[in-house]
């Protein structure tokens, strides 16, 4: 086989890739980054870190921002596998046991996610000018429905935009993401969790719904 018939073998393999539509994925299994939040029709923003570890499927959010002209801190400990988060208060040393839904974990594409279309962000004029994402949606629990964006190399997220009836609009953006954790300590609730009842609720909360009813609770015991 001579040199031009290899290169036009290449070039069928890579014309036969990329005309692969892309599939949902899963992200690196632990990861830690930053995030921004923005609810409420606008009127409540915030930003903050999240660190996700898979193999244990826990999730932990700090997020700092304000609400008309309060500020408020949150700090979430997500606990998919036993179905609970932690809403911790540091002023207080308290801490609130709630239900949490756990059939959307956002970080990977669930597996009925439909396609809406793949992207450059930026530029695909020369390298490093742009990422490839992939823009995926669905449907949420409780007559829901989600928007979400994931690079194509990686799985990395970018954005989550989610609506619900009792939610309303949520828009998450994440950035900054390094591969690992560095502190495990992150998924252990504090000391003054450990007496911590489940409280009773009529449904569970989602990740979306918790980040904004933390949030607008805080709010307003300032």
């Amino acid at each position: 086989m001579n040199f031009i018939s290899v290169l036009s073998c290449l070039s069928l393999l890579l014309a036969a890739a990329v005309a692969q539509a892309p599939k949902p994925c899963v992200s690196p299994a632990l990861m830690n980054g930053g995030l921004t939040v923005m609810a409420g029709n606008g009127l409540l923003m915030s930003t903050g870190t999240i660190t996700y570890d898979a193999f244990g499927q826990r999730m932990r959010v700090r997020n700092y921002g304000f609400s008309g002209n309060q500020t408020f801190g949150v700090d979430q400990l997500m606990l998919f596998n036993q179905k609970v988060y932690y809403e911790i208060d540091w002023k207080k040393l308290s801490c609130k046991k709630k239900a949490l839904d756990t059939s959307f974990i956002p970080m990977h594409v669930p597996s009925d996610a439909k396609l809406m279309g793949q992207v450059f962000m930026g530029s695909s004029s020369s390298f490093g000018m742009g990422v490839l994402v992939n823009t995926w949606y669905g449907d949420l629990p409780h007559n829901g429905t989600y928007m979400t964006v994931f690079s194509e190399i990686g799985c990395i997220p970018m954005t989550y935009t989610s609506y619900t009836p009792e939610s309303g609009w949520i828009t998450i953006s994440t950035f900054n993401w390094v591969l690992g954790n560095t502190n495990p300590m992150d998924y252990s609730p504090p000391f003054f969790c450990a007496k911590s009842k489940l409280e009773e609720t009529e449904r569970p909360d989602t990740f979306f719904t918790a980040l904004k009813s933390l949030a607008e609770k805080t709010k307003k015991e300032e």
